[in-house]
């Protein structure tokens, strides 16, 4: 069964920086645009950055951009996103997700998802 597991989150003081991985449990994800999202307590599932198969095409929400970089690597099904300069407002849930289709910030695309690693950044 396709599985998606996050590791490396934790907390981290304002300024300082994590580097969180997605492990996809099959080859086919190497066909497959991944994406990160977060989920703050009492708020909605947000859209962080995304990456095409083939090309690497990535895009980004705009309150991440030059901050967060996401990285993908096909021989051995990884997925990785580097948070420089964390704000307290990083604060969430981080959630790796898989579509079969092309890169799109919208989580209803989105058929895999993972269970999410806690990212706390204290001021």
């Amino acid at each position: 069964q396709d599985q998606l597991v996050e590791s490396g989150g934790g907390l981290v003081q304002a300024g300082g920086s994590l580097r969180l991985s997605c492990l996809a449990s099959e080859r086919t994800f190497s066909s497959y645009t991944l994406a990160w999202f977060r989920q703050a307590p009492g708020k909605g599932r947000e859209f962080i950055a995304a990456v095409s198969w083939g090309r690497g095409v990535t895009e980004y929400a705009d309150s991440v951009k030059g901050r967060f970089t996401i990285s993908r690597h096909n021989a051995n099904g990884t997925l990785s996103l580097q948070m420089n300069n964390l704000k307290p407002d990083d604060t969430a849930v981080y959630y790796c997700a898989a579509t079969g289709g092309g890169t799109t910030s919208l989580a209803k695309y989105y058929s895999h998802w993972g269970q999410g690693t806690q990212v706390t950044v204290s001021s």
